[in-house]
């Protein structure tokens, strides 16, 4: 190398492009055979890491405060000046590898993905994936600005969902019409940056050489183990096996409350039903974090040492603030090695479960950090997403606080219950969220429309969901794909969660017959990282990679069968 790389990313924020370039020129012009390949994929690993991590510590700062402008800046400098100038080079170290036909180990599948990488580059797109990634920073600040004011206090649109779980209806009405109205007032500015999104990604598509921004799409998300056509037939299936028995959910609910139809306040945002009066499980956000350590140490040892130290190193941001970007995640600082994880927390039970969601995600980082070289930690996001959900399913045994965790036996088989609930309720609205998406990139013109996507939106709901009451709601019902951050910032990223959630319940049922066994194979499939197709990965876990009613009629009986165990605690 010319210059030495600093080991820490602290000491590479301030780095500026002419101090960056010579690395990739060296590595570039460095002969490589056989004897020196490994040197040569671990300096490239090292300065992918580097810019990698500067990247996602920016990205956390502009969603830890919306309103920092200077964070906003930062983070858009090093997009026009880092990233953008990064992706040339980067697809010159692509192709010098996949020309020298040398195959390490471990980079089968890396290379495979490569190989279509550097098919797809186009120099003319790299600003236009950098204004993408601008605009979604957009949408995060007109969602993070979303306050209402209830009762004389101020309230974010997250803080206010837990008033929304109160049993009184006629409050949970009042609440859930306040935030829908503040919501609605930013449609306008909403729909001005789809017609933002919709114009750049065609341009993408179109520089490319791809006749659809899906065709271009679905290559840039490396899927090569199935098709839209399989989408369309998951979509079949939830709708043959998972509808029917959501709509019994939706029936057990109304008899719970006893009411005449179930209105949008007797769900939550996302059409799960919610049992009333809600568990209050956790005061703060250090109370959920303690307890959920408790937990994960009870699913394995080694987890529960991985959050401990997530703990220890300040990598969670639990609280809900004004001006905090919408949603949760994690994320992951790549040389340091470590995950950091975003959430709202606001004393319900789907904070509980988005914890252990965003915990699977931060153990997949953890476990796959022995690879050695940066390219095998491309995890495809439908197996990413078993990682997250089948966490939340591994550690439903120990919610009790008797485990360490934070319910009565009676609450943690309510809380369980509800989960269940969810779940068999979720798989239809991401067959909503996944036709919405197919609909709008096979109709891009008419897509361009508002009225057209809140017309195409509110059908869908109304075929997929048919057990609400939304008369005299025309608007927040066709609105609904607004508050989806998949469809504006991550578009065709939603079907994963469907698949996953169906290879999360099959780790669930090996779990029930040997849990040390089923999280072994888990934690196993997890530090393969990126390095094994998605079939392969799926079987490593311990389940079978599949679209189709048999097995989502297998996942629903077991579900099903569990919830009637439960009922009975």
């Amino acid at each position: 190398m010319p210059i030495d790389l600093p080991n820490t990313v602290s000491d590479f924020m301030a780095w500026k492009w002419p101090q960056i370039a010579p690395f990739y020129e060296e590595l570039s012009r460095r002969p490589i055979n056989q004897k020196n390949v490994e040197a040569w994929l671990a300096d490239w690993t090292h300065l992918r890491r580097l810019l990698e991590e500067r990247q996602a510590r920016l990205y956390v700062a502009t969603t830890l405060d919306t309103s920092d402008e200077g964070a906003k800046l930062r983070y858009h400098h090093f997009l026009d000046e880092i990233f953008s100038l990064a992706q040339g080079p980067e697809q010159r170290l692509k192709s010098k590898l996949i020309e020298s036909r040398l195959e390490p180990r471990g980079l089968e599948v890396p290379l495979r993905n490569m190989r279509t990488e550097v098919a797809l580059f186009r120099e003319a797109n790299v600003p236009l994936l950098a204004d993408e990634l601008k605009l979604a920073n957009r949408y995060d600040q007109i969602s993070g600005a979303q306050t209402v004011l209830w009762e004389g206090q101020e309230l974010t649109i997250e803080a206010l969902r837990a008033v929304l779980m109160t049993e009184e209806r006629s409050v949970r009405e009042r609440a859930w019409r306040l935030a829908s109205q503040r919501i609605l007032a930013d449609r306008s500015a909403i729909n001005q940056l789809w017609g933002e999104f919709l114009r750049l990604r065609r341009q993408l598509a179109a520089n490319a050489g791809f006749p659809s921004y899906r065709d271009y799409r679905w290559r840039q998300m490396l899927r090569f183990d199935y098709a839209p056509e399989d989408c369309r037939s998951f979509r079949y299936a939830i709708e043959e096996v998972v509808v029917p028995a959501a709509n019994q959910v939706y029936e057990r609910q109304r008899r719970r409350l006893g009411v005449d139809k179930l209105r949008p306040w007797d769900l939550d945002q996302d059409i799960y039903p919610y049992s009333l009066p809600a568990p209050r499980p956790f005061a703060t956000a250090e109370e959920l974090e303690s307890k959920t350590a408790l937990i994960f140490q009870r699913v394995d040892p080694q987890l529960g040492a991985y959050f401990e130290t997530m703990r220890r190193e300040k990598l969670l941001d639990l609280d809900s603030r004004k001006n905090k970007g919408p949603g949760g995640y994690c994320i992951d600082y790549a040389l340091a090695r470590q995950p950091f994880i975003f959430m709202h927390a606001m004393g319900i039970h789907e904070n509980v479960q988005t914890l252990l969601h965003e915990g699977g995600h931060a153990f997949h980082v953890f476990e796959q950090a022995p690879l050695p070289y940066q390219q095998q930690c491309q995890i495809p996001m439908e197996f990413a997403e078993v990682a997250s959900m089948s966490m939340e399913l591994l550690a439903s045994p120990y919610l009790e606080s008797a485990h360490g965790g934070f319910y009565t036996p009676a609450e943690a088989a309510r809380a369980r219950v509800e989960h269940l609930e969810r779940m068999i309720a979720f798989w239809p609205y991401m067959a909503v969220v996944d036709a919405f998406q197919h609909w709008v990139y096979e109709n891009h013109e008419a897509a361009a429309d508002p009225a057209s996507c809140d017309a195409q939106w509110a059908a869908l709901a109304q075929r997929f969901i048919p057990g609400v009451d939304w008369s005299g709601l025309q608007s927040v019902l066709e609105t609904g794909w607004h508050r989806k951050v998949h469809i504006h910032e991550l578009p065709f990223y939603y079907v994963e969660y469907g698949l996953a959630l169906l290879g999360a319940v099959q780790v669930w049922r090996n779990a029930r017959r040997d849990q040390g066994g089923a999280v072994a194979r888990y934690r196993q499939a997890l530090a393969l990282g990126g390095t094994a197709t998605l079939p392969e990965l799926f079987a490593a876990a311990g389940a079978r990679f599949a679209f189709n009613a048999d097995a989502l009629r297998e996942a629903i009986s077991l579900m099903e069968q569990t919830i009637e165990e439960l009922e009975t605690v």
